[in-house]
């Protein structure tokens, strides 16, 4: 039977950076589905993912600057995005921080440049 008064997140940097250190041999010899390695390995992957979501968290970018990041790393110009939204002067306004992007572009920006739709909504906070 699973002793689940054994578990607990960790609590300081000593025990993930221990945690890191146990965690590194998995990914030069992955174990296999469904053995005590493999669970072993998926505890310690989770308890880092909280410990760092916890402790480092990641702030979120916002849709303008998901659509420069997309469009940097494919090379995308302005032209391409003005292909995709369909006015210059929209997507000078958008990348100039003028204007929000609206759902229509959204959607368009989704469907043509395979970006998440999620990543393209601000959360309004």
């Amino acid at each position: 039977m699973l002793n689940l008064q054994a578990f607990r997140t960790l609590q300081n940097e000593e025990e993930y950076q221990a945690t890191l250190t146990a965690i590194r041999p998995y990914f030069e010899n992955e174990p296999d589905e469904g053995t005590d390695a493999a669970a072993h390995f998926d505890a310690l992957a989770l308890l880092i993912e909280e410990y760092e979501a916890r402790n480092y968290p990641i702030p979120g970018a916002s849709p303008v600057e998901v659509v420069k990041s997309v469009m940097v790393a494919n090379n995308y110009s302005r032209a391409d995005l003005v292909a995709v939204i369909g006015s210059k002067a929209r997507a000078a306004d958008l990348l100039n921080g003028k204007r929000e992007i609206n759902l229509d572009q959204i959607r368009k920006l989704s469907k043509a440049w395979n970006i998440p739709a999620g990543s393209l909504i601000a959360d309004v906070a």
